[in-house]
């Protein structure tokens, strides 16, 4: 909470979150969710969204936030871009941000300069993967962008590792945030029996069909196990530019009617309650959402031995783990799991237990403010900032008289940001 010039009334910090555009996918969805869970009372979000207004986007957005559509339809090299910055940070200054949360690549450097250029007080950015798509150029930005911002956000031990070890900020500079899950419509799932009546078994993927979450393996591994059982089907949920090459695949070795791509459901735990075993494959991930959702619905699991995973999978306890890229390795481990019913019901209940224990604490939006105020000391940081932007908006000075009457804490703040780069 922020106290104004003069009065004894507090008011709300002012977080401004920058992301690309909203989908349905992981990151976009924890955002979502975090907003929606802030405390209205001491935060006060705004949600910037880099690409033009879509409808789609628009109805992704949470409710009770500003919405800023910044509309960058250019690459962020291209001159138009500066005018982006431009009124971006006017827009953060306007509204007396105290923090700047980035999100994405592309968000974060467009973000971070203009939260440089606006002086706003705080800058946040986040880190949800382990960098496997970044180029020897991707990863010098990052390192330099690293240590511009105040804080970096990860969502795992394994992110936190990686993001030392790539971009080498301030150890301490780094926290983890762990994901947000709706453990309560997850857990209202049956958990499994060892035997049952159903006259088809299913193994299922949920996961958007891109490179890294490794869909063609699950069909690799899906033509093993049909050669030696007729009742099994394999179901895939997610879309995304490789459906054409995965229809292709199915085609190609004769799984036309055993393997069928979903597209997006409208209701997962209703898609989870169907599954004999639940399958992950990704050649890389930080903290997968979709792991934890099969874990809180008490599916048997078989998982890529990458990232997030093994902080939250001990094999043959919460579920199995299987080395990247081993189409054979996966399939063995699933034909395990439909064939040894009682381990796999060992392993999902444990699976649940932990999920319900690690992740049924404080929400995301509560862990997030949190931070904000430990890791930060944001409260007299953000006092600070508001009498100094309450009196250039008096005066009319604009940003000379901002910097003219700034607090010595702005001044050192700056100082020290500085001396970090």
């Amino acid at each position: 909470m922020i106290r104004r010039s003069g009065q004894s009334k507090r008011r709300p910090v002012r977080v401004c979150f920058l992301i690309d555009t909203l989908a349905t996918a992981g990151v976009e969805t924890q955002l979502v969710r975090l907003i929606s869970q802030l405390d209205r009372s001491k935060t006060t979000p705004y949600l910037a969204i880099l690409n033009p207004y879509t409808e789609r986007a628009a109805a992704l957005a949470p409710a009770d936030c500003q919405i800023h559509w910044i509309g960058l339809t250019t690459s962020l090299r291209h001159p138009a871009a500066i005018w982006h910055a431009l009124r971006f940070a006017r827009f953060l200054r306007r509204n007396g941000i105290d923090v700047l949360c980035v999100d994405l690549p592309a968000s974060t450097q467009f973000g971070v300069p203009v939260g440089w250029l606006a002086r706003v007080p705080r800058l946040i950015r986040t880190r949800r993967d382990l960098g496997y798509w970044m180029t020897p150029r991707e990863r010098w930005i990052a390192r330099c962008y690293s240590h511009l911002v105040d804080l970096t956000i990860v969502n795992s031990e394994a992110c936190r590792r990686a993001a030392l070890k790539i971009e080498k900020p301030r150890p301490e500079s780094v926290v983890i945030l762990k994901n947000d899950i709706d453990l309560r419509s997850l857990q209202s799932i049956p958990s499994p029996i060892e035997h049952s009546s159903r006259s088809r078994r299913v193994v299922g993927i949920v996961a958007n069909l891109r490179p890294v979450k490794a869909p063609e393996l699950f069909i690799e591994a899906a033509a093993r196990i049909v050669r030696r059982h007729d009742d099994v089907v394999f179901r895939m949920v997610g879309k995304g530019d490789m459906r054409p090459e995965l229809e292709q695949q199915i085609a190609a070795l004769g799984l036309t009617g055993r393997v069928e791509l979903c597209g997006r459901v409208a209701d997962l735990p209703a898609f989870l309650e169907e599954l004999d075993v639940a399958v992950l494959c990704s050649h890389s991930e930080g903290m997968s959402c979709v792991l934890l959702e099969y874990m809180a619905a008490a599916r048997p699991i078989v998982a890529t031995q990458v990232g997030g995973a093994e902080e939250v999978i001990d094999h043959e306890i919460h579920g199995l783990l299987v080395p990247p890229g081993n189409p054979e390795a996966l399939a063995d481990a699933v034909e395990r799991l439909l064939c040894d019913r009682r381990l796999a019901v060992r392993l999902a209940q444990a699976a649940r237990s932990r999920v319900t224990k690690e992740y049924g604490g404080p929400n995301i939006g509560q862990r997030f403010q949190s931070i904000l105020l430990e890791r930060l000391g944001l409260e007299t940081h953000a006092k600070g900032y508001e009498e100094s932007h309450h009196r250039c908006l008096q005066s009319g000075a604009g940003r000379q008289g901002e910097q003219a009457s700034g607090t010595d804490l702005r001044r050192s703040h700056v100082e020290a940001r500085s001396d970090r780069g």
